[in-house]
């Protein structure tokens, strides 16, 4: 192998640290959503200690259940971005310690981009299926069949999961 060569595969080997624009984004973005999930949280309980304190003029049962899903929504989005952030990490530049001591089940220890697609999905799905429940509470049926239209959501929804969990026991995950 000749030295340009040699010197040209270094510096492809060294090009892997770009990785770390996308995890320290993916960590700073976390962050972002787990600060906005946990305001939006203590929003929803400054509001409703008012409300039973006789200070509310607002009736917190019109909001209190979907602001309190948006916010598990939004901290499935922050889990994504962990989890990306993590998993890029150690598929690019090294294994991180810690998680190692954990064991292979734990959702930072990826060993392929698969695994670590198949980990990213399960939580999207999740949160898709949060926004969902957020998108039902807020329903009001003006037809007959918009109650068949919910039912047959909630069924395509529980075929899903049955499908993903029945998938998930049979490859061994």
């Amino acid at each position: 192998m000749n030295k340009l060569e040699q010197k040209f595969e270094k510096f492809l080997w060294q090009s892997r640290f770009l990785v770390l624009v996308a995890v320290i984004a993916s960590l700073l973005g976390a962050f972002v959503l787990f600060l906005v999930g946990t305001i939006d949280i203590v929003e929803v309980a400054v509001s409703a200690a008012r409300y039973y304190m006789g200070q509310g003029t607002v009736a917190i049962h019109d909001f209190i259940v979907t602001d309190i899903i948006v916010a598990i929504d939004i901290y499935l989005i922050a889990v994504v971005l962990l989890i990306f952030g993590l998993g890029i990490y150690r598929l690019f530049i090294s294994s991180i310690d810690e998680s190692e001591s954990h064991g292979d089940s734990h959702p930072f220890n990826v060993k392929s981009f698969d695994e670590l697609k198949d980990k990213i999905v399960r939580v999207v799905i999740l949160a898709v299926i949060i926004e969902f429940f957020r998108a039902v509470v807020d329903i009001r049926f003006s037809t007959p069949l918009d109650a068949i239209y919910l039912a047959l959501s909630v069924l395509a929804l529980a075929v899903s999961l049955f499908l993903m969990s029945w998938h998930s026991s049979r490859s061994g995950k």
